[in-house]
């Protein structure tokens, strides 16, 4: 059984909130211009976190199991969002506090509706 939860109405006109965040309090530390490519450099740091965040719909796919005992479960969460323009469907490994822990996987679209398509059928 799968669980599938809109977070947000979206449409092809969704303004990059995440990516417009980071870039304004990056251009209010470092000076107009710095934010863009110094913005990046964080995406590319911290996507797992970035991608959660950008996240406009999920769908609970199952527990994830560890090779590791560890001492935490997490589940694989599918979602689809909307980052630097563009549409993605990602796995994620979520805690049960809602954080995330790790991305497994994630590709880009050209749509949300394909990006949509793709997290509705992931496993």
């Amino acid at each position: 059984m799968s669980m599938y939860q809109s977070i947000e109405t979206a449409s092809a006109n969704v303004v990059d909130c995440v990516m417009a965040a980071l870039i304004s309090g990056l251009e209010l530390e470092f000076g107009r211009g710095a934010g863009e490519a110094l913005a990046h450099r964080f995406l590319e740091a911290e996507e797992a976190d970035f991608r959660w965040d950008a996240r406009v719909e999920e769908r609970w796919i199952g527990t994830y199991e560890s090779a590791d005992d560890e001492d935490f479960e997490l589940d694989r969460i599918a979602i689809c969002g909307r980052l630097d323009g563009k549409w993605f469907c990602a796995t994620m490994l979520v805690d049960g506090d809602g954080q995330a822990h790790g991305m497994m996987g994630c590709r880009q679209f050209r749509s949300l509706v394909r990006a949509r398509d793709a997290m509705l059928h992931a496993h």
